[in-house]
């Protein structure tokens, strides 16, 4: 039986299918990458007004927030690899020459704001975010609209209309 099987698989022709879930459902959107951006930006202010009057519990406090911060930065490169590596196809790359720097460039200034409190790096990491998802809303062919976010972040979402 064993045998039948293999000759059988041997003459069937491999087929790999991609997808950010492994299926090929067509669900991709940038929303997770920028909120991930915008947690990095408040953790890195809650890091910076940690009050050190009870050090053990700004040694708990310390711990939380770059917790959180961590957490958020892996969703933030994982949600970018997604774009970058299943979504984002030759042709994009192509129409968008920026876009490969772009995502460079997100996950270096991700990869400083991880390392320390650094907010003009947390910045850099959102405004990164938001270009990629500019570029996004474009391949979708919808009006894309940068507005300013309700978050204690003073930043900014791009969406569409």
């Amino acid at each position: 039986m064993n045998k039948i099987l293999t000759l059988l698989t041997r003459n069937l022709k491999e087929q790999t299918a991609f997808a950010h879930c492994d299926i090929p459902c067509g669900i991709y959107d940038p929303h997770n990458a920028q909120m991930a951006a915008h947690t990095i930006i408040r953790m890195t202010q809650f890091l910076k007004d940690i009050k050190r009057e009870d050090e053990t519990k700004a040694e708990h406090d310390i711990a939380r927030v770059t917790h959180v911060k961590e957490k958020h930065a892996n969703i933030l490169e994982e949600e970018l690899d997604t774009l970058q590596n299943d979504y984002f196809k030759e042709e994009h790359f192509k129409e968008y020459p920026q876009l490969e720097l772009l995502f460079k460039d997100a996950l270096k200034f991700s990869s400083k704001a991880r390392q320390g409190i650094d907010m003009e790096a947390a910045q850099n990491t959102l405004e990164k975010v938001l270009e990629i998802s500019e570029i996004f809303f474009k391949t979708k062919n919808v009006t894309l609209v940068r507005v300013k976010s309700v978050y204690p972040t003073e930043g900014e979402i791009v969406t569409y209309k």
